[in-house]
């Protein structure tokens, strides 16, 4: 579909590469890559780290080959920018060598949304991004806090998977592990089981029973007769005050900061949800200013503290922008 619309624009013969959004590098990739074999080999290996995302990015990868076969196709991977983490931030406290034997360590993603945010932040401060400091928080069904030092990502909430962090649309976010032994041990379950009870019927769905879009969520939990108002609003309670301890934890990374950003489908849009977070950092000195909370909603970008607050914006990210500039700087 996509194909035939392209040649109906008359667009085709203007394409000069293919930009990938590909979700798990590992260690393999800190930058955009060229796509050959090897690099679809490794992808294809690393889909049991990812295994929603790596499979469906090699699709579409293959599918790109086959409709556009003279054109260069480029990976941008998601783990790429949290490559920069220094080890007492990507290191579990397990033994080494399952670091060192079989790569079992944190990676970090939404590296495409947290990098486009800070770099649009540091434009607005004038500020070089080399000397940002920043605390980044990408919400959407997918959820991840980032710091950003000197421009520069040294710790986020995501680890090997995206299963580990904050709570999320259907993760659960970090668990007791000892609660997966309880499940198999105790209860019966089987990992496939618990492997889907804490991927997909988790976060904001399993604690609200309701749902995970938040939009669902706040209409139930405003509507004081709706049957499930009060799992509704436990749900994105929980959520929010997850992601204001995620937060909080990560000033443990810096000596100063220049603000917070929100983004993603949550982050850019749901005013209740930010000013919920931005009331339990009172400590960090971050006060909402609700007349512009609420004004930036839908596109709009903005600071959205008060005066006497340290800065809070909201950015819409942009990571279909920063996987095509990439590919661009990368095939010249």
């Amino acid at each position: 579909a996509l194909v035939d619309k392209l040649r109906e624009l008359n667009l085709v013969e203007k394409i000069i590469a293919v930009g990938h959004r590909v979700v798990h590098g590992g260690e393999h990739y800190s930058k955009p890559t060229l796509i050959n074999d090897d690099v679809k080999n490794t992808i294809e290996s690393l889909a049991k780290l990812a295994p929603l995302h790596n499979p469906a990015n090699l699709i579409g990868i293959n599918a790109c080959q086959l409709a556009f076969p003279e054109l260069s196709q480029m990976a941008v991977f998601d783990t790429a920018f949290h490559q920069s983490m220094p080890e007492k931030a990507y290191l579990y406290g397990i033994p080494l060598e399952l670091y060192s034997k079989y790569g079992i360590r944190r990676y970090g993603f939404h590296g495409t949304s947290h990098y486009f945010v800070a770099n649009q932040v540091a434009q607005l401060i004038k500020k070089p991004i080399e000397q940002c400091n920043l605390i980044s928080a990408h919400l959407g069904n997918g959820c991840s806090v980032t710091v950003i030092k000197n421009g520069k990502s040294v710790d986020t909430s995501l680890g090997m998977t995206p299963l580990e962090g904050v709570m999320m649309g259907t993760r659960s976010g970090d668990i007791d592990a000892g609660i997966i032994f309880h499940l198999v041990e105790q209860l019966g379950y089987t990992v496939e089981q618990v492997d889907a009870l804490l991927n997909k019927k988790s976060g904001l769905l399993g604690v609200s029973q309701l749902s995970n879009d938040c939009r669902t969520l706040e209409t139930a939990m405003l509507d004081e007769s709706h049957a499930q108002s009060a799992q509704a609003k436990l749900a994105l309670t929980v959520f929010c005050y997850r992601i204001a301890k995620s937060i909080a934890s990560f000033s443990a990374s810096l000596t100063e900061l220049d603000g917070l950003i929100f983004t993603g489908g949550i982050g850019e849009n749901s005013s209740w949800v930010r000013q919920q977070i931005l009331k339990q950092l009172s400590l960090l000195n971050f006060h909402v200013c609700d007349e512009a909370n609420q004004a930036t909603r839908f596109g709009a970008c903005g600071n959205i503290a008060t005066k006497s607050s340290r800065p809070c914006w909201v950015i819409t990210t942009n990571e279909e922008w920063v996987i095509a500039q990439q590919s661009a700087q990368l095939l010249s």
